[in-house]
């Protein structure tokens, strides 16, 4: 029944807020990813999702680098913390949000004054600086939601961060598809005039979900623009929604290479 699963989302959310209030401030880093995972996942399956992790590379989850994902839904939040705690970039008119905006603040979002190019700097420096000290943060660079059947073009102004500490960019693709089928399905789709009360009354609804999260190759900057970056990321996450890890592949094996041949040449030492 649709109204009891809103109730046990109602206490859900009660008790992330109590958690956040009462053991994040005194918490350490390994506690509160553990908590975050759990929350998460506890989330998807009142919902009645579950997440199929594919791609995940040896020795698990990546570490200081940038993770971009195409946009869905307001799950892709949840989905990817159940796999692994990130930290969002979000705008800040979240952080003002009843509730929802407190709890980003706490589970480490950071904010950005998407009008203010001043402050779009001091962001860029800070999630240079958090992914140096080894933290996963996350973009959705199309710069709005989907139905998940395309990827829009990816905005490239935050992937000078990567390129500027010379650090990796992790694709990663986001499928909603019916568990019984194995088809799309749009229920999750937060887009056009939906209001996040009739995107959850299609969720609740719906047949069981299942979420694919598939990594790709990871993208080193290296002397790629950040546009020639956004552009080779998009690609990666339109083979990885498209189920073609190899076309994947390719994708970051010619960045790289091409990143080799602009490389300058080291002069010959004199005999």
């Amino acid at each position: 029944m649709i109204w009891l699963r809103k109730l046990r989302l109602g206490f859900h959310l009660l008790r992330g807020i109590f958690v956040c209030a009462t053991v994040f401030p005194w918490a350490s880093t390994h506690v509160r990813e553990r908590l975050i995972r759990g929350w998460s996942r506890k989330l998807l399956a009142i919902c009645g999702i579950t997440v199929e992790v594919h791609g995940l590379p040896p020795g698990g989850a990546p570490r200081g680098a940038m993770l971009v994902a195409n946009h869905i839904s307001w799950l892709d939040i949840y989905v990817i913390h159940s796999w692994q705690p990130v930290r969002f970039v979000a705008k800040s008119e979240i952080r003002s949000w009843p509730v929802i905006g407190w709890l980003c603040d706490k589970t480490g979002t950071i904010f950005i004054e998407r009008a203010s190019k001043r402050d779009a700097h001091r962001v860029l420096h800070h999630i240079t600086d958090v992914m140096r000290q080894g933290d996963l943060v996350c973009v959705f660079p199309e710069g709005t939601t989907t139905d998940g059947s395309k990827v829009l073009p990816f905005h490239a102004n935050l992937m000078q961060a990567p390129v500027s500490g010379g650090l990796p960019v992790q694709p990663v693709g986001l499928s909603y598809l019916d568990a019984a089928t194995g088809q799309p399905t749009l229920a999750p789709a937060y887009i056009d005039d939906i209001s996040l009360g009739q995107c959850l009354d299609a969720i609740l609804r719906s047949p069981p979900i299942t979420v694919r999260l598939t990594l790709g190759p990871q993208l080193l900057a290296q002397s790629a623009s950040r546009r020639e970056l956004a552009e080779a990321a998009r690609e990666v996450v339109v083979h990885l929604v498209g189920g073609m890890p190899e076309a994947a592949g390719s994708v970051a094996e010619r960045l790289h290479h091409a990143a080799k041949d602009d490389a300058p040449t080291a002069a010959a030492a004199p005999s």
